[in-house]
């Protein structure tokens, strides 16, 4: 499932194509090569009676599944945007007066581009045991404990470092964990079934018909094609064809590399 949800939007899209349309001719070909005249009635009329119950089981599963990647989607983006407005807050707090700005924008900044680095795609994206995103973490928690700590830091300046380290981890802990959603195999299995079904109950029905009846065929075939690829395309937001974008954190980065921080 990983390693399918993981190939490139056109990839999944010609695939998903081509197995459907060999499914749809391969079914019209049987059912007029195969079957005798009389059993092709009889076939015609139980895949009609049929044809609306793998119609509504086929949309219902992919309406909802759909609509439940894309709000994954959109919230793993939120999530992100989240946690680079974190890092902007502690970039800021760091810049208040007793603090060592440049050491604090610093650990920052390394962990910044380890996390895009080494923990933005892929397994590592799930797991969150990348070493080099964790030593880098580690880091940065020390770097503002120690400036938190310090003589000449107010208390107000102290906690204000604390809580926006703590955002910034806390926000990496839910982009894990959105990181590590996926279609459950059965779900999807269950979905590319149905979907195969339809479109094998569509090319029995249309044997009576001639070339109009073909065309709803294929018509009906590459939107169940184009709707499974779809599904694959958006199942998995870090390691899928359409990923979160990591420009809020790309932002920042830059941020840091300017000294914006610090006019």
């Amino acid at each position: 499932m990983v390693w399918l949800t993981s190939q490139s939007v056109w990839l999944l899209v010609v695939g998903c194509l081509v197995i459907a349309i060999a499914v749809a001719l391969g079914s019209r070909y049987f059912a007029l090569w195969v079957l005798p005249p009389r059993d092709r009635e009889e076939a015609h009329s139980i895949a009609a009676a049929l044809m609306t119950a793998f119609a509504a089981a086929f949309a219902l599963l992919t309406a909802l599944t759909l609509a439940n990647e894309v709000s994954s989607l959109s919230s793993a983006q939120t999530t992100v945007s989240t946690e680079a407005a974190a890092a902007s807050a502690l970039a800021w707090s760091s810049t208040n007066p007793g603090v060592d700005t440049a050491t604090t924008q610093r650990a920052l900044e390394n962990y910044l581009v380890a996390t895009r680095t080494y923990e933005w795609h892929g397994a590592d994206a799930a797991n969150g045991d990348d070493a080099q995103t964790d030593d880098a973490q580690a880091n940065l928690q020390r770097a503002v404990r120690q400036q938190a700590a310090r003589p000449g830091v107010g208390t107000a300046t102290s906690t204000e470092l604390l809580a926006n380290m703590d955002a910034l981890t806390s926000q990496r802990r839910i982009r894990l964990a959105d990181a590590s959603h996926s279609i459950p195999d059965f779900y999807a299995i269950l979905v590319v079934v149905v979907g195969l079904a339809l479109i094998v109950n569509t090319s029995i029905v249309g044997i009576r018909g001639g070339l109009r009846a073909s065309l709803v065929t294929i018509s009906l075939t590459i939107v169940i094609a184009l709707s499974i690829a779809l599904l694959f395309s958006l199942a998995t937001p870090w390691r899928g064809a359409i990923q979160v974008s990591g420009h809020p954190i790309d932002a920042v980065i830059k941020d840091l590399n300017t000294n914006y921080f610090t006019r």
